[in-house]
């Protein structure tokens, strides 16, 4: 069944007065700067707008906030939102500003003064949206708030968290069901990227949502290309690194690791590779935690190392890649997770390698922990799922979105299995050899040990347990130590082997493996592929833009650079790089134009447009465009000719300062400047440099070292360099 097929196909805008929809359509435009809603949206919007409640699932960077936020600014009263986490209210409030939108938030961060002006703001009707925390809108002094004021709707974010059974159940969730009670006449919303259909049941039941719609798109990001990587020879971060310099050299990208430990030391690792990389886990400081989240949501590049505890709620759209060095918990972790790269539709990597060791470690996890019987065979089961998922031959899209219910009638040719479909072979006979060894050794021993055994390996520990004397001691010598490990991973992964309850790390067969190692049954081996070299460096995953725009984006990116510093915003909050891209493209000459750009709304056209249309402008007059100096000289060539001068360049773009003297000369070299243009040299210190290169032969032999030396380095190389493009 397709995901269309699932939701509710009610056409309500025929319900809903024209009126009202027109003023959705017109504050879309107007403030968000969009011209159309994305599917699902307008039947949303219209429902909320009809005062009925909804639960909408819809993929990460599928659009759910304007699902809330265009009914709040249209309907009577204020909307309040349920977010899950305190940190990231400040920054989608401040997202909500830059557009114009009256905005705020409560919580424990702020000081009480702070929390009666914005309880007096919501009062008196002057706050479109407030955000509050759950475990704060059940008190009964919030609630008691709310009672006495127009509320619009009750928006319930992340709505996947008020079920045991999700991947990220928070007990206070539940507490929610008190709206239903307290608030009848206000319509509700609840809304998730998340949710298999035990899940959703559970939504419903505990949100008291029985009679709302369900409106259900589809789970597909086609934009995400899947891979899984099977541990060889090679370790995980050296796997993770080659996917990185190859694919992502100066992308931004999150990393989850599964321990706090690991977090830190992959962070370190690859910070010693020459990537800025931070770590972030519950067990840091706050404000180390906070400093890291800013930093990831303010640079370019930087990737994060983080456990589960980062992520929710992220909204940065230009994050190119999410890597896993280990397996997480459930497909509904692996999707949400996977889904924070790419929000901006444009192509990014979802990138997981694992080991027998995750699937050994996650079920002893289960068995170890307090749930009851039902909770961990649910577990068990999510498990099982994302286990095959990584181990299967076929397409990974297609069993992804088929866990959530929805049908793919064709392989999707971007994920790795597509691309390079794995090979298949026979493997009874080493399949019995291996669970035999796992058997003869008494269930005791760790995947290490039982290769050796195999392999023959007589040390120490082999003699002294007389293991040598067994009958599969070494029948598996002809057999490289990679298979043997990429077998004993699918034999779990298939459920013909499982761990000790007790977390030594012995491997024990299951009920599973007697017809298999009677002959009764036929294994098939998925045959690793050969780990892939490293090949030369790859272009950096951005959005597609013609060559001949390429300078004017760069200049209006690092425009943006600068006007969100200066706002303390996330550049993406000024404009996403589809905005630039179009502004790039289209060359807007007034502000009326600016209007017709995605999105662009009034507000950020008062506050952005003169200077978008300034760099703009600058491109007009000058024959930048149509040379052929590099990307990144053009930047420094618009920030010239815009009246910047070259330490000013440099700040702005985190350059030194002989660097950008290297690209104006370049652009002196090529007649598009003089060096009295670039240079703040008075004449006679023109000719003091003049006279060096003279008498160093500078002219005829090109090298500046003997001149910086004759001048006592008093120039630097750069403004050397300008000087010799022009009379060189």
């Amino acid at each position: 069944m397709s995901a269309d097929a699932l939701r509710l196909p009610l056409a309500f805008e025929s319900a809903v007065g024209n009126d009202s929809m027109a003023l959705a359509r017109a504050k879309l435009d107007k403030i968000f700067g969009f011209k159309n809603f994305r599917p699902l949206q307008g039947d949303i919007i219209a429902t909320l707008l009809d005062g009925r409640d909804c639960l909408a699932l819809m993929p990460t960077g599928g659009g759910k906030s304007l699902c809330y936020q265009i009914p709040s600014l249209v309907r009577r009263g204020t909307g309040i939102v349920v977010s899950p986490l305190i940190a990231l209210m400040q920054d989608q409030v401040d997202a909500l500003r830059d557009f114009g939108v009256r905005a705020a938030f409560l919580n424990s961060t702020q000081d009480r003064a702070t929390q009666d002006s914005i309880e007096r703001q919501f009062a008196a009707g002057s706050l479109d949206l407030l955000y509050v925390a759950p475990e704060r809108l059940v008190q009964d002094r919030t609630l008691s708030l709310l009672e006495r004021n127009d509320i619009a709707l009750f928006a319930i974010d992340e709505a996947h968290c008020v079920s045991q059974w999700g991947h990220d159940f928070r007990p206070e969730y539940r507490q929610l069901k008190i709206l239903a009670r307290r608030f009848p006449n206000v319509p509700r919303i609840a809304l998730t990227a998340t949710a298999d259909e035990r899940t959703r049941q559970d939504i419903v039941s505990e949100l008291s949502l029985e009679n709302a719609s369900t409106f259900i798109a589809s789970f597909d990001r086609p934009n995400i290309r899947y891979t899984i990587a099977e541990l060889g020879s090679v370790s995980a971060r050296e796997r993770l690194w080659q996917f990185i310099a190859t694919e992502h050299p100066t992308d931004a990208g999150v990393v989850y690791c599964l321990s706090r430990k690991s977090v830190e030391e992959t962070a370190a690792w690859l910070s010693s590779k020459g990537r800025k990389a931070l770590a972030y886990h519950a067990g840091l400081d706050a404000s180390v935690r906070a400093a890291a989240q800013t930093k990831f949501l303010t640079e370019d590049g930087l990737i994060i190392v983080a456990t589960i505890a980062f992520g929710m709620g992220i909204d940065k759209p230009d994050v190119r890649f999410v890597a896993h060095l280990n397996l997480p918990k459930s497909i509904e972790s692996y999707y949400q997770e996977t889904g924070r790269a790419g929000r901006d539709g444009e192509a990014a990597n979802a990138w997981l390698a694992y080991g027998l060791n995750d699937i050994v470690q996650l079920r002893q996890w289960i068995a170890q922990s307090e749930g009851s019987d039902a909770f961990k065979q649910v577990q068990r089961q999510k498990l099982d799922a994302l286990v095959g998922l990584a181990e299967m031959p076929g397409c990974r899209r297609q069993a992804l979105l088929a866990y959530f219910g929805e049908t793919r009638p064709i392989p999707c040719g971007n994920c790795d299995n597509c691309l390079t479909p794995p090979r298949t072979e026979d493997g009874t006979v080493i399949a019995q050899k291996a669970l035999s060894a796992v058997y003869r050794t008494g269930q005791r021993f760790g995947v290490t040990y039982l290769i050796d055994v195999l392999a023959g390996k007589a040390d120490e520990r082999m003699l002294r347990n007389g293991h040598d004397r067994l009958s599969v001691f070494g029948i598996g010598k002809d057999v490289a130590p990679t298979i043997w490990k990429s077998l004993f991973r699918q034999l779990a992964a298939q459920g013909y082997l499982t761990g000790d309850d007790e977390g030594a790390g012995s491997l024990l067969l299951t009920d599973r493996a007697r017809p298999l190692l009677r002959g009764e049954e036929k294994f098939l081996l998925r045959v690793t592929r050969p780990t892939a070299k490293p090949s030369r460096r790859a272009a950096p995953m951005i959005a597609k833009i013609a060559h001949e725009n390429q300078p004017l984006f760069d200049a209006l990116k690092a425009l943006r650079s600068k006007l969100a510093a200066a706002a303390k915003l996330p550049p993406y909050v000024v404009a996403q790089d589809k905005t630039l891209i179009e502004l790039a493209e289209k060359r807007p000459a007034n502000e009326a134009a600016l209007h017709e750009i995605i999105g662009l709304g009034a507000s950020k056209i008062t506050r952005y447009g003169a200077a978008f249309l300034s760099v703009i402008g600058e491109f007009k007059k000058h024959p930048t465009l149509t040379n052929r100096l590099s990307a990144s000289v053009n930047v420094t060539l618009a920030a010239h000719l815009r009246g910047e001068d070259a330490e000013d360049i440099a700040s702005e773009r985190g350059l030194e300062l002989t660097t950008i003297y290297g690209h104006l000369a370049e652009a002196i070299e090529a007649g598009l400047i003089s060096a009295d243009d670039a240079l703040k040299l008075d004449p006679g210190e023109r000719d003091e440099i003049e006279a060096a290169f003279d008498q160093c032969h500078t002219r005829d032999s090109g090298k500046l070292g003997p001149a910086f030396a004759a001048l006592d380095g008093r120039y630097d190389y750069g403004i050397l360099k300008c000087l010799l493009a022009e009379i060189g």
